[in-house]
């Protein structure tokens, strides 16, 4: 559906879509779009999208920003309507009455990233650009190369020389070109700005571009779909754990929510919860403080993906939590290096990003700020397989025996 009106996150000022690109003209800061449904919410047919046979993000085509770029039998046409399970072991581990986890490691370059990289896509093959830069610690480029290999595009990804070498490997292989920097993300950021303005390359960075809170608030519409609509339309107060870092994920799942409750699909926002690591905690800082500005740290955390010193998307995801009666909580690296293991033995192997969100629900049950009869949901936001090195942390290494059964038995002491 095409955007009626741009609106700045901060000071609300208003602008046409063919007005700006980026941020606010005003302020510089974070634009959210807007459309037409919000006053009219009788354009919009639930029942059209949920007899839809579409199992990725486009099956939500009318509320979304940019049109299907199409490429049908593409990764682009794999993203999102990712499983949500309801592990009985864990809810019974936590005395929980309900939980569910929605797992992004099905997506195609095993991140929740996916949904933002594909709808900046969408907006390129719409307006005709061919190149695409993006600054990541791993995840958000790895999912823009694979989006952009999927459909002959060309991604130009920045990002710091710490990044796991999984992720790194990703970004190669589908074939982006890859510069490694000897600082930080924060450093990858701004110099991918730099370069887009140089260049006029189109720039897909997370807090930056618009198109990358409408690609994930897809997320939201899911979980509405999979688990609101199920849920006593009288006793609909889930809450969602999201882990956090620059804290535009949260954003996006928040403005799916908003949307909902624009279209009257929902009663009430559901309550959301950010979890950020106890070293990468700016967001949860202001909250704390209740502040009205994010001030940057310097992020030291075991989980990458969330390890940020200025959160770009910092002040939007603090009012959306705000709006949504919420909180923020932050967890250590031990606690998200526990978490990891847990989730395996239920089947998830997850990174530890993802982690730190499950992390985020045991801490908030042993503080007293969920109560187990609430409904609970976990978002897992990518796979194990990104950081290997960090999951080994997490468990004991193998014993390494002869191959006979006396040194088989004694290593597993039957």
């Amino acid at each position: 559906m095409p955007i009626s009106y741009f609106k700045c996150s901060v000071c609300g000022q208003s602008f046409e879509p063919d007005q700006v690109v980026y941020t606010c003209l005003a302020c510089g800061g974070n634009l959210d779009a807007h459309f037409s449904f919000e006053t009219n919410p009788s354009e919009i047919d639930p029942s059209e999208i949920l007899r839809s046979s579409e199992a990725s993000i486009w099956r939500y085509a009318p509320l979304l920003a940019a049109p299907d770029p199409g490429f049908k039998h593409s990764p682009l046409h794999q993203v999102g309507w990712t499983p949500i399970y309801q592990p009985d072991a864990l809810k019974k581990d936590l005395g929980l009455k309900d939980l569910w986890i929605k797992d992004e490691s099905r997506n195609p370059s095993a991140s929740f990233k996916d949904r933002a990289s594909a709808l900046v896509v969408a907006r390129a093959v719409e307006a005709g650009i061919d190149t695409i830069i993006a600054a990541s610690t791993g995840n958000a480029g790895a999912a823009m190369a694979c989006m952009a290999a999927s459909a002959g595009k060309q991604a130009l990804i920045i990002a710091p020389r710490s990044a796991p070498p999984a992720k790194i490997a990703q970004l190669l292989t589908f074939g982006a070109r890859v510069v490694l920097v000897d600082g930080t993300y924060d450093q990858a950021f701004d110099l991918s700005i730099e370069a887009s303005r140089e260049f006029g390359w189109y720039n897909r960075n997370t807090g930056y571009n618009p198109y990358t809170v409408e690609g994930k608030k897809t997320a939201g519409l899911e979980i509405w779909e999979q688990v609101i609509r199920t849920m006593d339309p009288k006793t609909q107060n889930l809450t969602v754990f999201i882990p956090v870092g620059d804290g535009n994920i949260l954003s996006g799942v928040a403005k799916g929510f908003a949307d909902l409750l624009a279209l009257d699909w929902i009663d009430t926002l559901p309550r959301i919860v950010g979890v950020q690591a106890e070293g990468s905690a700016a967001i949860y800082n202001a909250f704390k403080a209740g502040a009205e500005r994010v001030d940057p740290v310097s992020a030291q955390t075991i989980a990458d993906s969330i390890s940020v010193d200025l959160p770009r998307d910092g002040l939007r995801a603090l009012n959306r939590v705000r709006q949504s009666g919420g909180y923020f909580l932050t967890v250590s690296d031990e606690e998200i290096l526990r978490a990891i293991p847990t989730l395996g033995k239920a089947g998830l192997f997850v990174e530890p990003a993802a982690a730190a969100a499950f992390a985020g629900l045991k801490a908030a049950l042993k503080q007293g700020l969920h109560h187990p009869d609430e409904p609970a949901l976990v978002l897992c936001t990518g796979s194990g397989l990104k950081d290997v090195r960090a999951a080994m942390q997490a468990v004991e290494p193998a014993p390494v025996i002869e191959p006979t059964l006396k040194k088989l038995k004694e290593a597993l002491h039957v």
